[in-house]
């Protein structure tokens, strides 16, 4: 709770914990993590479109060389781990790869940085409060913390929402792919039929298969929202100390670029793997 108008810690975290969001319930829209997974989405299409325009046979320069070995990569893990044939896997993969990397990448931000900067603009162009924790002889920052627009969160992996959508789109394209392969009668045996092949024990095989196929989605979201947002948390608390932040928010921030990669790479190879595993046909 704010006190003599003053942010206390549990405020000011949840501050940060909380989205910029319309709606009530259900139907609640998170524009920040929306707003900026669209534009993070049109970036990414913008400057690899670009690149493949003004691409060149000869010496490349350094971002088409860097574009060049980010493809190459994503093409090598494809070709080793999808073993049927189709044109939308390596597209995918690579959508996959770099959009999370960009969304993730938005944890180095300060977490301050772009409320602060909504806050801002909230109060130029709507002059509405909330209410809630500043004093009339407040500081410019903390009288733009408290406007609405400042609760916003840099990072939409941090936001559940973001994470799950991202896995019902993987969940849609392995039920596609399994139905495209195997037929729809193929799909249905294999989840009842598998892995113990006798009409008694069909049930049981349902309810066995239905929970490993749930599952996928499940742990492809749970995965990437926890760790990213274990580190939101971190960095949180990292910038609750003040000016003295910048010695600890450097060093986690270096090391935190590892898990921004290696979290988009664990996404998009266990996409593919997924994939791969629903276009094999069982005899």
């Amino acid at each position: 709770m704010a006190t003599n108008g003053t942010l206390t810690s549990t405020d000011y975290i949840k501050h940060h914990l909380d989205p910029l969001q319309i709606g009530e319930g259900f139907w609640a829209i998170n524009l920040d993590s929306l707003g900026i997974s669209i534009l993070l989405g049109i970036f990414f299409i913008w400057i690899f479109s670009s690149v493949a325009k003004k691409a060149t046979t000869g010496v490349p320069g350094k971002l088409q060389t860097f574009i060049e070995m980010v493809f190459g990569f994503v093409d090598t893990t494809v070709k080793d781990s999808f073993h049927a044939k189709s044109k939308l896997i390596a597209p995918l993969a690579l959508t996959i790869f770099v959009w999370v990397v960009l969304m993730n990448t938005m944890k180095l931000i300060p977490v301050d940085f772009l409320p602060v900067i909504a806050g801002t603009l909230g109060m130029w162009f709507a002059a509405d409060k909330a209410g809630g924790f500043v004093a009339e002889n407040s500081t410019f920052v903390e009288r733009a913390m408290d406007h609405p627009w400042s609760y916003i969160k840099a990072a939409p992996t941090t936001d559940l929402n973001t994470t799950v959508a991202l896995a019902l789109g993987v969940f849609i394209l392995i039920i596609y792919y399994s139905v495209k392969h195997k037929g729809l009668g193929g799909f249905i045996k294999e989840l009842t039929l598998s892995p113990f092949n006798h009409w008694l024990l069909i049930p049981f095989n349902l309810v066995l298969e239905l929970v490993g196929l749930i599952a996928k989605p499940l742990s492809l979201s749970l995965r990437l929202f926890g760790n990213m947002y274990a580190g939101e948390l971190i960095f949180i608390l990292i910038a609750m100390i003040g000016l003295w932040q910048l010695p600890l928010h450097f060093p986690w921030a270096v090391f935190h670029i590892l898990i921004i990669l290696l979290q988009a790479f664990i996404f998009m190879m266990l996409s593919i793997v997924y994939l791969s595993m629903a276009s094999e046909k069982h005899e």
